[in-house]
């Protein structure tokens, strides 16, 4: 009778019809087929594969990804009707996307010690490295610019203005245990490769390591985390003395240089107990910031008064706002898991979703910028995930550092950008984000 039994499970058939939403020759026929309930994500990609295939010889396989309802299939098809109570009697519509993974690991850009920042939000990669310098990368292993000037170890960068076309200038900022920030202005220039430059400002003021930067959207003021438990504004430019402390002229041979002014923070933002590990400004008149005192706080910019309080009782690592309408916050801290908060639910400090297929501490969080769904996260457990709020399970899962992740961004929309301990930044392409 067993045997039997196994005959009929593996013989029990399911109708199907494929429907996608992706142009020619993405597009499968819609006629109804049957098959093996026990088919997982992986056969049925197959599958459409194979339909595809059958009316273009040139034809080259994708992995694809499956919705029944709006939910991803992660298991086999049998299983997911069992768990949702769907009838396996009528014809089940699948859509299929295509996978939101990586086809492609460029070479690693070697650095010299710990790759421990990285900001792909212009057509530029900025990375910082725990040998005090900044680096900028036009593609895999093409350094066009080396930012020389801190004490110790970067530990936190970001774009302030980004270089959109040729012509126009890229202004970052850096953050190190030096205990400044160093604001760095570069111009365009064709085919330049590892050309030294100076800081055009340096901001002085926390009295312990800067532990995180971000820019304010107009690119007039940046902000700091330090371990000295403050938030620090500054002025990206200095106003006829009134946030200057000095002024330096640069020297490179005999050849005198553009002036280097010395700020000093034109406010600060007074709340949190223990280290400041992130901060983010995503609007005009808001910061949010992470803190080891378990706590995410929300701030308005004018009154310097936090909004938003929110215990979480871990230590949080990182922290990025976006998702819909830019209003969710992703955060990751002293345990494996990857949390999301939705402020606008009153009442409640409860995540919204958990995902925790990590097994270690997570050092970054990052939402795609034009997707409500998609965000990745690294880990020390040395790999960076890339998840859809509408499954669980990771979309992918980027395995190729040797070593801890210590930060991770999107590059260009369809890349992943990270660095880690093993002193590589990797870049992992064509990913596609739907």
């Amino acid at each position: 009778m067993d045997f039997d039994r196994d005959v009929e499970d593996a013989t029990r058939k399911v109708q199907v019809r494929f429907v996608t939403k992706l142009k020619p020759p993405f597009k499968a026929p819609t006629t109804s087929i049957a098959l093996p309930s026990n088919l997982t994500r992986m056969g049925l990609s197959a599958v459409v594969n194979n339909l595809l295939e059958s009316g273009n010889d040139e034809w080259k396989h994708e992995p694809f990804d499956f919705l029944i309802d709006g939910e991803f299939v992660r298991m086999s098809l049998e299983a997911f009707l069992l768990a949702k109570g769907i009838s396996a009697e009528k014809t089940l519509e699948i859509e299929y996307i295509r996978a939101v993974a990586p086809r492609r690991d460029e070479d690693p850009s070697l650095h010299d010690d710990w790759v421990s920042a990285v900001d792909g939000s212009s057509r530029f990669i900025l990375t910082g490295c725990y040998d005090g310098l900044g680096r900028i990368w036009e593609a895999a292993g093409v350094c066009t610019h080396v930012l020389e000037g801190h004490g110790d170890a970067i530990t936190s960068v970001g774009i302030v203005k980004a270089a959109e076309e040729e012509s126009t200038d890229l202004v970052v900022a850096t953050g190190s245990k030096d205990k400044t920030v160093k604001l760095w202005k570069l111009y365009a220039e064709p085919h330049t490769e590892n050309q030294k430059i100076g800081a055009y400002r340096t901001l002085r003021g926390h009295t312990a390591s800067v532990q995180s930067v971000a820019a304010q959207p107009t690119a007039n003021m940046v902000c700091s985390g330090s371990w000295d438990c403050r938030i620090n504004l500054w002025q990206t430019e200095s106003n006829e003395g009134g946030d200057v402390v000095s002024t330096k002229k640069r020297k490179k041979g005999n050849k005198e240089e553009e002036t280097q002014s010395e700020g000093e923070a034109v406010s600060t933002l007074v709340g949190h107990t223990q280290c400041v590990s992130s901060v983010v400004w995503p609007e005009h008149g808001t910061i949010y910031s992470a803190s080891w005192d378990h706590s995410i706080r929300r701030w308005d910019v004018e009154t310097g008064k936090d909004t938003l309080n929110m215990y979480c009782g871990k230590v949080i690592n990182c922290i990025d706002v976006g998702g819909e309408s830019s209003a969710l916050i992703a955060g990751g801290g002293s345990d494996p898991i990857l949390r999301i908060w939705d402020p606008r639910k009153p009442g409640t400090l409860a995540p919204s979703f958990q995902f925790s297929s990590h097994t270690s501490w997570i050092t970054a969080c990052k939402w795609h910028s034009s997707s409500w769904f998609h965000l990745l996260s690294a880990s020390y457990d040395g790999k960076v995930m890339l998840w859809d709020l509408r499954t669980a399970w990771p979309l992918a899962i980027i395995d190729s550092h040797e070593d801890k992740v210590l930060c991770a961004d999107w590059w260009n929309g369809d890349s992943v950008v990270s660095g880690g301990a093993d002193s590589k930044l990797r870049i992992s392409s064509e990913v596609c984000i739907p």
